[in-house]
């Protein structure tokens, strides 16, 4: 009898550890299987799940995490789920999000797979595709609309959104080599603004000092 209540304690904490975990499976299940058009599509919902339903992550840490994982290499949903995972249950977490976020287009594309070749002429399919990449584009521009107040917070960022725009659309520059540019970028700035910082603080430090030993001489 004495060990029950630890069995009891020891099965809570399993019960809530798997809870959490199918939790994150269904979450990328869905959201894996209703969002069309890519990774970027998938913001939208991604951004109400996380940090709306959820409260996962704040509107600042949600920007964070889909510039590290746009930046890396791979499909942007499969980077995002398994960060999601990884840091909500650990491995085991970034596992099962990244299942089931794969999971849904896999089944989709092997069913697809096989039909493309006798429907690819049909008008039907032909005409749900077109709505397909409608809405995906009308979720990209959500996904922009949303993050834009988050991203914006000064001359230097929207500087710096225009000018990547313009390398990629306008000069055909390889998107990577735009992101290490302006990763690059970052970095220079925030050092020169420390730079400057401690100047400030250096200068401000010796005029104080000067007028307390100012002030020394006068009580001498």
């Amino acid at each position: 009898m004495a060990g029950a209540p630890f069995q009891i304690i020891v099965f809570d904490c399993c019960s809530k550890y798997m809870n959490e975990i199918i939790e994150l499976f269904t979450l990328f299940f869905k959201l894996g299987a209703f969002t069309i058009g890519g990774g970027i599509a998938m913001l939208p919902l991604l951004q109400h799940s996380l940090i709306e339903e959820k409260k996962w992550f704040t509107q600042e840490e949600f920007i964070d995490v889909v510039a590290v994982c746009q930046s890396l290499p791979g499909v942007i949903a499969v980077n995002m789920a398994t960060y999601v995972g990884y840091k909500k249950k650990g491995f085991a977490g970034s596992l099962v999000s990244t299942i089931g976020v794969v999971l849904p287009s896999f089944v989709m594309i092997l069913i697809i797979a096989n039909l493309i070749s006798s429907l690819g002429d049909n008008p039907y399919l032909n005409g749900a595709m077109a709505g397909f990449r409608a809405a995906a584009l009308g979720l990209i521009i959500v996904a922009v609309l949303q993050m834009a107040p988050a991203v914006f917070k000064g001359g230097w960022t929207i500087a710096a959104a225009v000018l990547s725009f313009v390398l990629i659309a306008v000069f055909n520059v390889n998107t990577a080599y735009v992101i290490l540019l302006f990763v690059a970028l970052g970095v220079a700035s925030t050092l020169v603004n420390d730079l400057r910082f401690r100047r400030i603080g250096n200068e401000g430090g010796g005029s104080a000092g000067d007028d307390a030993g100012g002030e020394r001489e006068e009580d001498i």
